[in-house]
């Protein structure tokens, strides 16, 4: 499945328009909510991809709902603590998750039955929120400058590469193992809790590469302290066009992975209330302000009905389940 793709035709599904006729009719059914604060759990650390997406839009939201919106970091466990967290929390819409790829798509392969969660029969999907591609950013003291040279390296040193993730199981986890078997080498894993944490350590040069999220790598690269060697969708990315994708840099044919947001709510909230966020969502999403400080950050905003949202995540649990299925990964 091509992700970006998919997210062309879910992107910025509401329109202002249709978002205003339809939220005051699910308002009346939906009774008085919100009458108090919203909270998104971020399952991941301040400063990663996820937090910034989230914080974004709660800052918009907060106007939408007329209540403030404000954002919980719960990290650990690749994004598990906190899905587990909201998915037992009251399902009347004061309590939501911003889920990812990880949580919502990759878990259940790595984790198999130690999940603390259901991710599926645990929420109820509101929308589509972004897609968000990797960059494989190496320290910038290391002695090859492209993707070529760091396979070369890795064969000609089996084992003296290591890779930096936001945690067991994440997506960055999950590229680079992706890219150690179809490039025939041999890298060490270290994860961390949160993306900032593990390009701070690519940065500092206590491992020497991660499949960062773009969001949380952009800066860096633009500051040129980091090398950015590849970006992992299919094209080149708009925001750094003169980084070739990991399949034109690296002859590895058919790589590509990326990373998503959704926005859930626990599994039993009303259908009012579920209908009441996603036009909040869509309203916001459709401001060009939000849209464009997600596509300054390197995501792709994107919006679409529950049902669609529903129907995305099976298909990646799907997905991952078979992808991951074939990686040597350790479940842990």
């Amino acid at each position: 499945m091509n992700i970006t793709k998919t997210f062309s035709k879910l992107a910025i599904g509401l329109t202002v328009s249709a978002a205003l006729s339809t939220s005051a009719a699910w308002a009346q059914s939906a009774g008085n909510y919100p009458d108090q604060p919203i909270k998104i759990v971020v399952g991941y650390s301040a400063g990663g991809t996820t937090d910034i997406l989230a914080r974004t839009l709660a800052k918009k939201l907060n106007d939408e709902l007329g209540q403030p919106v404000i954002v919980e970091n719960r990290p650990g466990a690749a994004g598990s603590i906190g899905a587990t967290s909201v998915q037992n929390a009251d399902a009347n819409g004061y309590t939501l998750y911003m889920a990812t790829v990880s949580t919502h798509g990759m878990n259940p392969a790595v984790y198999g039955d130690k999940m603390t969660y259901d991710p599926i029969n645990g929420f109820e999907p509101i929308s589509m929120v972004a897609a968000i591609p990797l960059i494989l950013i190496i320290n910038s003291n290391l002695p090859f400058n492209d993707v070529k040279g760091l396979i070369a390296y890795g064969k000609q040193n089996p084992g003296k590469l290591n890779y930096a993730s936001s945690g067991v199981g994440s997506p960055v986890h999950v590229g680079g193992a992706m890219f150690a078997d179809a490039a025939g080498i041999d890298m060490v894993h270290i994860p961390y809790k949160g993306g900032k944490l593990s390009n701070t350590s690519v940065l500092a040069g206590d491992t020497q590469m991660s499949f960062a999220t773009m969001p949380a790598a952009l800066p860096l690269v633009k500051g040129d302290k980091v090398k950015a060697l590849a970006v992992t969708t299919a094209k080149r990315a708009n925001q750094l066009p003169n980084v070739p994708t990991i399949e034109e840099a690296g002859g590895l044919t058919g790589y590509e992975i990326n990373t998503w947001n959704a926005l859930l709510a626990p599994k039993g909230t009303s259908a009012a209330i579920v209908n009441k966020l996603n036009a909040a969502v869509g309203r916001a999403m459709a401001d060009p302000e939000v849209a464009a400080a997600f596509e300054k950050a390197g995501a792709i905003p994107a919006t679409s009905t529950p049902a669609e949202a529903a129907a995305f995540i099976n298909s990646q649990i799907t997905k991952w389940n078979g992808i991951i299925g074939k990686l040597p990964m350790k479940k842990k």
